[in-house]
This record gives C-alpha cells, sequence and structure tokens, in this order.
C-alpha cells in the first residue's frame, strides 16, 4: 500500500475547540497538498473553507458533536446549514442515551432523517464504541444499514477511547451491503492506517497520517507517493 493511497482515504481533520480559521487554513492547505479524501472542521468554518478551497478538496463537518444528546431537530438545523455552507459530508454523532434505553426506533428516525437531508451527500454515523456493549455495536450496524447511511464511523475522538482493530472487525461482520467503515480517534502510525484499511476501513479520521507524512519529508529527501508499507 503506497503513500498516497492511504491518504487518499484520510479525513484530516481538526476539531479543536481552539482551532482559529488560520488553523483551519492551514489543514485545508495539506489537504489539498496531500489529496486527502476530505478536511473535516467545525461547522462555523464551512462556509469559509468551501470558498477557500473551491473544488479541490471535500469538506466534511460533525452534527451533535461531540456528546450527540441534541434533539433530532437541532441535528437537523445543523445538518441543513452545513449543506448550505457547502459541506460535502457530514459526520453526525448518535444519541447514546437512547440506544442504551432500547429506544432503536428514535436512533433509526434520527439517523433517516439526517439522510434524507443529506440526499447524495455523504453521511456518517458516529456511533462512539467506547462506550458500547458488542451488542449495541451490532445493533448499530442493522441501524445504520436499515436507515440507508453511507458509512458507520467508531468514535469522535473525544471520548475515553478511540477506534480499534476489533471494532473495525466487528462492523465488518455485520453492516449491511452498501455500508462502509470509518475509524476515527487515536490512529497514531501508518502501520496503524494500513491495519485498519485492510480490515476494511474506508475512512480514517486523523490528523497525524499528515503530520507523519510531512515528518517524513522532511527526514528523508527520498520520500515518494509510492513509498510502501
Amino acid at each position: 500500500m503506497t503513500t498516497q493511497e492511504i491518504l487518499a482515504k484520510c479525513d484530516h481533520t481538526l476539531l479543536s475547540q481552539t482551532a482559529s480559521w488560520e488553523d483551519i487554513k492551514a489543514v485545508l492547505d495539506d489537504g489539498m497538498k496531500y489529496n486527502t479524501a476530505s478536511a473535516c472542521i467545525p461547522p462555523c468554518f464551512v462556509g469559509r473553507a468551501k470558498e477557500y478551497v473551491k473544488d479541490r478538496l471535500a469538506i466534511c463537518t460533525v452534527i451533535g458533536f461531540p456528546n450527540g444528546y441534541n434533539t433530532t431537530a437541532v441535528k437537523l438545523f445543523e445538518t441543513e446549514e452545513a449543506l448550505r455552507e457547502g459541506a460535502d459530508e457530514i459526520d453526525m454523532v448518535i444519541n447514546i442515551g437512547e440506544l442504551k434505553a432500547g429506544n432503536t426506533a428514535y436512533v433509526l428516525n434520527e439517523i433517516k432523517t439526517l439522510k434524507h437531508a443529506c440526499g447524495d451527500k455523504i453521511l456518517k454515523v458516529i456511533i462512539e464504541t467506547c462506550l458500547l456493549t458488542e451488542e449495541e455495536k451490532i445493533t448499530m450496524c442493522r441501524l445504520v444499514t436499515e436507515a440507508g447511511a453511507d458509512y458507520i464511523k467508531t468514535s469522535t475522538g473525544f471520548s475515553t477511547a478511540g477506534a480499534t482493530f476489533d471494532d473495525i472487525a466487528l462492523f465488518a461482520a455485520h453492516i449491511g451491503p452498501g455500508v462502509k467503515m470509518k475509524a476515527a480517534g487515536g490512529i497514531s502510525s501508518m502501520d496503524d492506517a494500513v491495519k485498519f484499511i485492510e480490515l476494511g476501513a474506508s475512512r480514517l479520521g486523523t490528523s497525524r497520517i499528515v503530520k507523519i507524512v510531512k515528518a517524513m519529508e522532511k527526514g528523508e529527501n527520498d520520500v515518494r507517493s509510492n513509498t510502501t508499507y
């Protein structure tokens, strides 16, 4: 697997509460330079980001982030506004409390509502695996599939843990046709990235992979995009 093949699956991410527009621009510049799948940024920057990148980079943003306990109406408004501002992809957080209470109809309806709003734009569903039991993770594989969402995503990166290999393997065994997987949170090396991709992840939510590649370029003049792992 080449460096560029890995980068092409990365949602280059900056969701820090302290991020400024200058910080976001740096992420956008990196995303365009390294041809990442998207830049995943806070909703308040979507309009400026889309104007800045034009059609050179997909813009992803987050909804109900990071806790997921906003009402469905609020999440819908957030989604519609982000799409109006130019977002190409939406990463939503489920209502974890409703899932744990067994209210799967609520969770399903919410995902369906946001997918309807997204239309042909990509919707990724963050289920925060570190807070769920294995049974709840399997349930979410079923609900994401039934709702017609495009991706199931492991984590926000803001809770107690991020993506694990076991969770991506579990998703792969239980998602339905057409649903893809995004691993996010704690991906800290090229080896990690390759392993997640080999397990079937189509996207990686991370800022570290681009940083690693930049460091490699500084330290090794002969690094090229066909470096393999």
